[in-house]
């Protein structure tokens, strides 16, 4: 078998041309881990300022499983949620730190609509709900992380 010795210019000549673009590579999309939303009544602050706008991220299995050994949860299961939910806010408005001080003093509306918002993004992975219109029976979708209904 004979080899063939390539020369320098020999590998300019087996190069791609400039013009010709490497194969696209397709990428999936990033993992989304927070969410923004948008409390029905907001949370009063001691200066009687009001809160409504945070953000959420995705739950791991640490925050389900740390508040299992808390002895509020353990006299309390109720309690659970009110923790869970102090753990997995990241912003609430312009309050330095969500604790459970702060949950604790959301109205039970706020509370609410966070459970059933870390329900569906740690369940379903997104924040739309179907919805019923009450007067014309038509569904449709509404994007719980932001927005007043009516609004685009």
């Amino acid at each position: 078998m004979r080899r063939r010795v390539i020369g320098l210019d020999s590998l300019d000549e087996l190069a791609e041309p400039a013009d010709v673009a490497p194969p696209a590579v397709a990428r999936e999309p990033a993992l989304r881990t927070e969410f923004e939303f948008e409390l029905p009544r907001g949370y009063v602050d001691a200066e009687g300022s009001v809160h409504r706008t945070g953000r959420m991220r995705l739950a791991t299995a640490r925050d389900e499983l740390r508040p299992q050994i808390d002895l509020r949860v353990k006299e309390n299961p109720g309690y659970l949620s009110v923790l869970l939910l102090s753990m997995v806010i990241t912003e609430l408005g312009t309050v330095d730190e969500v604790n459970v001080g702060v949950v604790e003093r959301m109205y039970a509306t706020d509370i609410a609509f966070l459970q059933d918002f870390y329900r569906r993004i740690n369940s379903e992975g997104h924040t739309r709900a179907g919805v019923t219109c009450p007067s014309c029976g038509s569904g449709f979708e509404v994007d719980l992380a932001g927005g007043r209904l009516g609004e685009s």
